[in-house]
């Protein structure tokens, strides 16, 4: 067994952080770290009728952007299709469906519902 990768573990706080935000709200998480051949939803939430797709991007510095900025055009559409994907496997209610980003930098955490 490896060292532990601490790009991973900052990660991983971060998607904490943002379960943790959506959980004080009112919302189940019903996914963490969902993963097809075709990628990965980082947190899956639902509250009444509404499922939210969230993409969590964590940073320690503004060196590489600001971490919002991390989800491209080509990183939203991939979203959206591993959202479909998803919604298709779980045998769940139709409701309504959200796409939020939450960026954690230097331990603060914004959350964008609605982002796209």
């Amino acid at each position: 067994m490896g060292a532990p990768d601490p790009r991973r573990a900052l990660g991983s706080r971060g998607e904490a952080m943002a379960a943790e935000w959506y959980e004080a709200r009112g919302y189940r998480v019903l996914a963490r770290n969902w993963r097809c051949r075709e990628g990965e939803i980082d947190l899956v939430l639902a509250r009444g009728r509404t499922y939210v797709f969230c993409e969590v991007k964590t940073r320690a510095t503004e060196a590489f952007g600001l971490p919002a900025e991390a989800v491209t055009a080509r990183k939203r559409a991939r979203l959206r299709r591993l959202a479909a994907r998803w919604l298709a496997e779980t045998a769940l209610p139709g409701g309504d469906v959200r796409f939020d980003v939450a960026g954690v930098l230097d331990g603060r955490l914004e959350v964008v519902e609605e982002a796209f």
